[in-house]
């Protein structure tokens, strides 16, 4: 008896998340820009790596995987990036529906990423780089990092929704 192979359904990506996908990776580079710059200005005992290598370095630890320094910045790089771009797909699935300003709606997503993920799944997993565990100083650089990240992230959406007529 032949056996008959049935495709896998295809996932349900939409354009709308590619687009949301763009706008988070788009608006991660003038967040890190931020983040680089800010970090300078931090007392020198505050200046240890940001929280993105922290999080790479401590998922390589975990899995085993011994990472150089230029390995661990690519790969810090590569998966802020994707984490940005993911979480701009998030964006356009839940807030961009919301009735407010593209630069408002994108700022306070903004923070809501950045509460769930440093006062949420960071803790959780016990990561170093968790919002519990930094100075204060170091959170208000993030906190606005991510301010930054969300209204660059609303904003954009918004202008590539208008732009490919999916607005």
């Amino acid at each position: 008896m032949a056996h008959e192979q049935r495709a896998l359904p295809a996932l349900p990506f939409t354009f709308p998340s590619i687009v949301g996908a763009a706008a988070g990776g788009i608006a991660t580079i003038p967040m890190s820009l931020f983040m680089l710059a800010a970090h300078k200005f931090l007392p020198d005992w505050q200046k240890d790596a940001l929280p993105p290598e922290k999080v790479t370095g401590e998922v390589a630890e975990r899995a085993n995987i011994d990472l150089n320094k230029p390995a661990l910045l690519g790969t810090t790089l590569t998966a802020h990036l994707g984490y940005g771009a993911s979480m701009g797909s998030l964006y356009i699935t839940f807030a961009s529906k919301l009735k407010l300003p593209p630069l408002l709606k994108g700022s306070l997503f903004g923070v809501g990423v950045w509460a769930a993920s440093y006062m949420g799944w960071l803790p959780a997993g016990k990561f170093l780089a968790a919002g519990t565990n930094e100075t204060q100083e170091r959170n208000m650089l993030m906190i606005i990092a991510h301010l930054i990240w969300g209204g660059v992230t609303g904003v954009v959406a918004d202008q590539l929704e208008k732009q490919l007529g999916t607005k």
